[in-house]
């Protein structure tokens, strides 16, 4: 049987033999030895180690004892006994961690007591940690903002705006802290009418990152986000409007599609930034009416517009879908040339499969396909006819070009399929090697892997990793302290240019533009002759 007595004389080994047996037999007769070890110890990092969870086993079957180290006149064993009411939920300590809560001023021990109050979640904590909301140290107000979304308050929600809109005040929107992190999930979390309209009202907020959290936040919560979106098409901002979009495509459901549907019906996405947004979303979910509104949008002529158009019905087309567009290149319009570069450039690769047979439309198809710099795209599609196993497809495939390839590298972060799409296009037609990614954490993935690109084209506002962000991680890198970044951006984003600025980026390229322009920037950037 474990015994304590003669203990710190005893060698390493029986020492660290006695307390597991202690830790594992949990008897509170050791209590009073194990205290004294405790606040006492024997200087011997690892034995004194194995006291605190020899102490700590025994107390968690002890609760009385707890409750009553609360009040030890010995500040470490009272700070043990705080956190081993949390560690195990001691319901009667909740009491007493309230009073401590109300009246301690140390803020080390604060964050000790809330932590346990937060992992207790006594009916009326609400209360105690809405007093800390406010409070100057940013781990105590944090955590109670994070309790403030536990227990669903409402009381909450002044002091949780105050701190999201105070974060886009001048002097300030150049980061985002905790405060602002966990204000975001908590007004989230409560879900009620006041505190999403307002999270929909700060969608564009001054803070990228900010921008991300809330944009996460309101893509979780789904369907109950889409009633605030709606109005943000008709009244709402150019950034608002596109943001909102953006949420509805990536929430994904029917009724997102139908409001989105309805604004262009009342002639609200009259901005292409804005039309461009819309049309994707309504890629990514598909309804029929969407369908419908997508092969209306065959007829935009802005480049980038048309194909996220294409990429969207490349996702879901039907058999009166493909006849409509069959039919628009068929009729030769001015347009005609840009669907087929569309669907090229986006890789629709069953889009392309269906039209081709049609002779006509196959031939202006390939028309298109020949005129392309993009080895991948090329031998995408070569593959792809290939696979049709005619005759015709055949000899298409082997008519495709060869481009020469390249030693330069260029990665390009955007969460637009068609963006990507675009990007692609470009780099290609100047010689470079795409790399793409959908966010910056994909992005910077290429650059842990051991890549290293000439230039590098970024959006500001993606999820899960931003352009600022981006950014910032990769002048951090080596090798990419000098490198070009041209960050793209939306007109009402220039006060936040400063942010990405500091964070290293050489260019900026403000939306919409025309693949010319971009072009342009980037043979400037890199020091290229300009065509004549």
């Amino acid at each position: 049987m474990a015994t304590l007595e003669g203990f710190r004389t005893k060698d390493f080994l029986e020492q660290i033999t006695i307390l597991n047996d202690i830790a594992g037999g949990k008897d509170p007769q050791f209590l009073p030895a194990l205290v004294d070890l405790f606040e006492n110890p024997t200087g011997d990092t690892g034995v004194d180690y194995m006291v605190v969870g020899a102490l700590n086993a025994v107390l968690g079957t002890n609760e009385a004892t707890v409750v009553q180290g609360l009040a030890s006149k010995s500040h470490p064993f009272r700070t043990l006994c705080i956190r081993t009411a949390g560690e195990y939920a001691f319901a009667s300590a909740a009491e007493p961690l309230e009073r401590m809560a109300a009246s301690e001023t140390d803020t080390d021990l604060l964050v000790e007591i809330l932590a346990s109050l937060a992992k207790i979640r006594p009916a009326g904590g609400a209360a105690v940690f809405r007093a800390f909301l406010e409070h100057p140290d940013t781990m105590l107000a944090a955590m109670a903002m994070e309790m403030a979304g536990v227990y669903a308050d409402p009381l909450a929600l002044p002091a949780l705006m105050d701190t999201i809109g105070g974060a886009s005040a001048e002097g300030r929107f150049e980061t985002c802290d905790i405060t602002t992190w966990k204000a975001i999930d908590a007004l989230a979390t409560i879900g009620t009418e006041e505190s999403l309209g307002f999270l929909v009202r700060c969608v564009h907020h001054k803070n990228p990152t900010a921008r991300r959290i809330i944009t996460d936040a309101l893509v979780r919560l789904g369907e109950a986000t889409l009633p605030y979106l709606e109005p943000v098409y008709i009244h709402g901002e150019t950034d608002d409007r596109i943001l909102a979009c953006n949420i509805a495509g990536f929430i994904g459901l029917r009724k997102g599609a139908d409001a989105l549907v309805r604004a262009f019906d009342s002639g609200c996405f009259t901005d292409p930034n804005v039309r461009y947004a819309a049309f994707e979303a309504l890629g990514r979910i598909g309804t029929l009416k969407g369908l419908v509104c997508l092969v209306d949008g065959l007829e935009e002529d802005d480049e980038l517009i048309l194909m996220a158009v294409v990429t969207g019905l490349e996702r879901h087309a039907a058999p009166g879908v493909l006849k409509t567009i069959a039919e628009r290149i068929r009729a030769g319009s001015e347009n005609s040339p840009r669907i087929t570069k569309a669907i090229v450039a986006s890789r629709a690769l069953r889009l392309f499969q269906e039209l081709y047979t049609d002779e006509t439309v196959g031939a202006a198809l390939m028309d298109a396909l020949r005129k392309s710099q993009d080895q991948d795209i090329l031998d995408a599609f070569a593959h792809r006819l290939e696979q049709m196993g005619t005759d015709r497809s055949r000899d298409d495939a082997a008519s495709l070009p060869k481009i020469k390839a390249t030693t330069r590298k260029a990665l390009a972060a955007d969460d637009s399929k068609s963006m990507l799409a675009l990007y692609r296009n470009i780099l290609t037609d100047l010689g470079f090697e795409p790399l793409l990614a959908a966010n910056g954490q994909e992005a910077y993935a290429f650059v842990e892997s051991g890549e290293f690109v000439d230039v590098v084209i970024t959006d500001m506002n993606m999820p899960i990793m931003d352009g600022v962000e981006l950014v910032g991680k990769l002048r951090g890198a080596l090798g990419y302290e000098d490198v070009p970044i041209l960050m793209v951006t939306t007109e009402s984003e220039n006060s936040q240019r400063d942010v990405a600025t500091k964070a290293g980026v050489t260019h900026f390229i403000t939306k919409p533009f025309k693949p010319a322009a971009i072009k342009t920037t980037l043979r400037q950037m890199l020091g290229l002759p300009l065509p004549s």
